[in-house]
This record gives structure tokens, C-alpha cells and sequence, in this order.
């Protein structure tokens, strides 16, 4: 069990169960059952998540998520790549597009052009009226990209969001998405295109796979480049002062060049945009462990695919210019989708997804009780022993104290991190910023 430093219960580990229960700052609850075979399930509350199984294709393994998100059942496909000592799961496209539509997609248009949304009745432009506004016009489809993730990453902030006063306290005294920050993100855009291009280009080869040192975040904390991420998902984190701050759909931190230590398992970023309450305030510096960082480069390939396909419907109609013939054309499959199993059925996904939020009320419920019965007012001998808690913010000398010596010791700067039988355990500075 992992605490704040107010007391409050942030994860709670269930070996038995192997599932981790995650309640972030703003209260959001986080399910995650990672199973022996890799296969996983990813729980929210109002039954949205992912089912993750994964298959082989030629000696490697990949995995297909089948998701439900806000009533919507579709499918996304990802690798399984061991990088800095920890396993990620890189994005890949489905499907790939004519070059020619790549560079439709990558280059300015002709003209700038404007575009109605038709977002002005629905509820989550209004709320977050004060952190975004939509660019007036055009030049490119890379601009019109950047405004579809971040308007879909708020649309899923929203709808996440289960009491509309809280919301509304949380928004007080935003700092509206500046310009700079909008062009930064489509410079993103652009690149995660032309990393995509660059995927599609083996495609005459029936059988090529991705080549997850380049798809994946690898290539960016190596490249020597600035890069920007559009958070899609609820994410805690560290400051550089081992504070804890919250991170949710729609904000934006920037990864700076420099060097990386082999067994890093996390990377400082800078926040660009964030919308105020909990949420890591602009210009902190703050820890992202890798295998989040990936899930945001994930959120933006992912969205990234499907405002190109909606791109794709819409060319020539409510002023979107017409692609050139030569970026016409149906998408190719992926051989490496094609390779994937059929997907499960829809009330499947919903009911592993159901199933596992009601083992996370079973987790919560008896790690409550545990917690109870160590501190309540009986013999202290006859009692279970209790657990060590591990709390956000305590010291080297604190975790020590609780756990002993560890196995294993890694001293990266300003992070160490200690290594027990069952639990790792990462300091920056000197605190505790996450525990594994």
C-alpha cells in the first residue's frame, strides 16, 4: 500500500489478485490486472477501459486493445519492447496510408481555409472555453490535427469527470493553451506523421514489421530533438521538489535533448499547459516513468490515425481542401494487425471490464480492513502484522526504516532507486516519488 502524505491511500497492490488500484489525485480510480501471459485489463469508473491479449507474429509479440470507451468498442494494436529495464507497449497503425497522402497531410496547403466544428452546444467546449480556443483558419492539416487531439483529449477529460462542481473549482485561474504551446504541438503532429510515413514506406513488403527503435519513445529521448506530449490519459507525478502533481487529458509537457542513464526508468519533462486545481502547475519540472511516457506518445499516434481518417472523409467538403488524386485510395492493413486474432465480442470486453472494477471494490475494501485491524484498539500480539506502507515524500532513512536494506541500489544523480524482494522503490532528490 502506497500513501500520500495526508494519509490518503494512492495505490494499493493486491499480489494475490495481481491487480493494482490507483486513486489519483483528483480522485479518478485507475484498475489495472496485468496477468503471467501479458495479457492485461484496464479498468475507469462508468465501465470504461481496455482488454490487452496479446499474439506472436513472426517470433515477436504483439498485443490488440480492445476498448470501451464512452460507449464506443473499437480496437488498436501495439509491440511489447524492453527498454531501460522496463517493458512498453509502442502504438502501431492498423493501417497505412498512399505516400501521397502523407504528404497532403504533412505539407501546408494551398490556401489556409476555415473550418466549423460544430462544437458550440456541447457542454465540454464551454467548460474549457477559458484553456482553448480553436485556430480561426487553416494552413495545414497538421494545425487542423493539433486542435482535433486536443479537443478529443478534453472531450475525454470531461466526460471522465463524474461531478460537474468539482470541475468547475478545479478550472478557477487556468491559463488559457497559449499559441507558442498549440505550435509546438503541431511540430509534434508533423513528426509523428513523418515517423508514420516512414513505417509505411516498408509496406511493399508484405510481411515487414515496425521497428519499434524508431516508432517508439526510444527514438525521441535519443534523437537529440524537443519533443512535445498531449496527455490522454490521468497521470500522478513527481516535481523536481518530490511534491506530487497531476497531469489529465489535454495537458502538454516537453522533453528537452540531453543524455538519459541506461536504467532510467523515468525522464524529466517540462509542463507546458496544464488547467489549474491539482494539476502540476506551468514550468514545473516534473518525473515521468517511461512506460507512461509511451502511453502519451500512444494518445497522440492513436488520435493522430483517426483525425487522419476522419481528414480523409472529409477532403473537399466543408472547407477541407481536395487531396490530390494520387492521395486517394483505400488504406493498406498492416501485416502485423492482419496477423492478430479475430477480436473478442463487445459484451465480453465490457464484462472483463466490469468484473475487474468489481475485484478493485473487493482490493480497496480489504486493504481498508487490513489497515483497520492494525490499528485498532486490540491486543497488539494477537493482531496481523502490518504491512509497511511506503509513502509519496518520505525519505531514504523513512523507506529504510520500513524495509530494510535493499537487494539491489541504483544511483542515477538527483534519482536513486532501491530494489527490494517485491517492491521497487524510485527517490528523487531524496523522496519517494513512485513505488512499483
Amino acid at each position: 500500500m502506497v500513501k500520500r502524505p495526508d494519509g490518503r491511500v494512492a495505490t494499493v497492490h493486491d499480489p494475490k489478485r495481481g491487480v493494482d488500484v490507483h486513486r489519483g489525485l483528483n480522485g479518478n480510480r485507475q484498475v489495472m490486472h496485468e496477468r503471467a501471459d501479458h495479457s492485461r485489463v484496464y479498468a475507469e469508473r462508468g465501465g470504461r477501459g481496455y482488454v490487452q491479449r496479446p499474439y506472436r507474429y513472426h517470433g515477436h509479440e504483439y498485443a490488440r486493445r480492445s476498448y470501451y470507451y464512452h460507449g464506443r468498442y473499437y480496437h488498436a494494436y501495439y509491440g511489447r519492447y524492453y527498454y531501460h529495464g522496463v517493458y512498453i507497449n509502442p502504438y502501431y497503425p492498423a493501417y497505412y496510408y498512399p505516400p501521397a497522402y502523407y504528404g497532403w497531410v504533412y505539407n501546408p496547403w494551398v490556401a489556409p481555409v476555415t473550418f466549423a466544428w460544430g462544437w458550440g452546444g456541447n457542454p465540454w467546449y464551454a467548460y474549457y472555453g477559458a484553456y482553448f480556443t480553436p485556430y480561426p483558419v487553416y494552413a495545414s492539416a497538421s494545425l487542423w490535427l493539433t486542435d482535433y487531439i486536443i479537443a478529443n483529449s478534453l472531450m475525454a477529460a470531461y466526460q471522465a469527470q463524474a461531478d460537474a462542481q468539482a470541475q468547475a473549482a478545479a478550472l478557477n485561474g487556468v491559463t488559457p493553451l497559449s499559441p507558442e504551446t498549440k505550435q509546438l504541438i503541431a511540430d509534434e503532429v508533423k513528426n509523428q506523421i513523418a515517423i508514420e510515413n516512414a513505417e509505411a514506406a516498408n509496406r511493399s513488403n508484405a510481411s515487414a514489421e515496425p521497428d519499434a527503435a524508431s516508432s517508439s519513445i526510444q527514438r525521441m529521448l535519443d534523437d537529440g530533438h524537443t519533443h512535445v506530449f498531449v496527455a490522454g490519459a490521468d497521470v500522478d507525478v513527481v516535481d523536481a521538489s518530490g511534491n506530487e502533481c497531476a497531469l489529465s487529458q489535454g495537458d502538454a509537457v516537453q522533453l528537452s535533448p540531453g543524455p538519459n542513464a541506461p536504467d532510467a526508468t523515468a525522464v524529466n519533462l517540462a509542463v507546458l499547459a496544464s488547467k489549474g486545481g491539482k494539476e502540476c502547475p506551468i514550468g514545473d519540472t516534473v518525473s515521468i516513468q517511461l512506460a507512461d511516457l509511451q502511453e502519451m506518445q500512444n494518445h497522440m499516434r492513436q488520435t493522430i490515425d483517426q483525425g487522419m481518417q476522419d481528414l480523409q472523409a472529409k477532403e473537399g467538403k466543408g472547407g477541407i481542401p481536395a487531396a490530390p488524386s494520387s492521395a486517394q485510395g483505400k488504406p493498406v492493413e498492416s501485416a502485423m494487425a492482419a496477423a492478430a486474432p479475430p477480436p473478442p465480442p463487445e459484451d465480453e470486453v465490457k464484462g472483463e471490464i466490469n468484473q475487474e472494477s468489481k475485484e478493485a471494490d473487493a482490493v480497496e475494501k480489504d486493504a481498508t480492513a487490513d489497515a483497520a485491524v492494525s490499528s485498532g484498539p486490540n491486543d497488539t500480539a494477537a493482531a496481523p502484522a502490518e504491512t509497511p506502507s511506503i509513502n509519496i515524500g518520505q525519505s531514504i532513512d523513512q523507506v529504510v526504516a520500513a524495509l530494510g536494506q535493499p537487494v539491489k541500489k541504483f544511483d542515477v544523480g538527483s534519482k536513486k532507486i532501491y530494489v527490494y524482494k517485491d517492491v521497487k522503490v524510485t527517490f528523487m532528490n531524496g523522496k519517494v516519488s513512485d513505488v512499483q
